[in-house]
């Protein structure tokens, strides 16, 4: 049975100043993994909305909370797992929206759904939460073999 790689981990303040950081963290794994532009997009707009929700509703009472931000290059693409200090969140209360549907706010997890082949959130004990993603994607192929 192979190992598992070890993740490449970035641990912010919850502060949304911080959110550009996220965001080129994610994109330089993505990357280095070697996954194509269009799952890299959609990737850090996935973790750009999760890191977001985290700070704005997770932590909000709790602006000295931390978050974690894990990368781990799978065979089929990359996993990405934010585990936050809020309180236990149940993923499968949020309703599946209608994209139609006219409203402010309210779209993140939507988007995360969309854009990502695996959503997850699972509760770490009475305070935290391990929100996990999958995007799995073509690998980019070297400009060798498109000529």
């Amino acid at each position: 049975m192979a190992s598992q790689p070890t993740p490449w981990t970035l641990v912010i303040p919850s502060d949304l100043r911080l959110l550009g950081l996220a965001r080129l963290f994610v994109e330089t794994m993505c990357h280095y993994v070697g996954l194509d532009a269009a799952a890299t997009d959609a990737a850090v707009l996935a973790t750009h909305e999760a890191v977001n929700n985290i700070i704005r509703h997770a932590h909000q009472e709790h602006p000295d909370s931390q978050l974690q931000i894990e990368c781990r290059p799978c065979e089929e693409g990359i996993e990405i797992c934010l585990i936050d200090e809020g309180e236990p969140f149940d993923l499968g209360a949020v309703p599946h929206l209608n994209p139609g549907e006219v409203r402010i706010g309210g779209r993140g997890v939507f988007l995360m759904r969309t854009l990502m082949d695996e959503l997850s959130c699972q509760p770490r004990g009475e305070r935290g939460n391990e929100l996990r993603m999958v995007k799995r994607c073509c690998r980019k192929t070297s400009s060798r073999e498109n000529v």
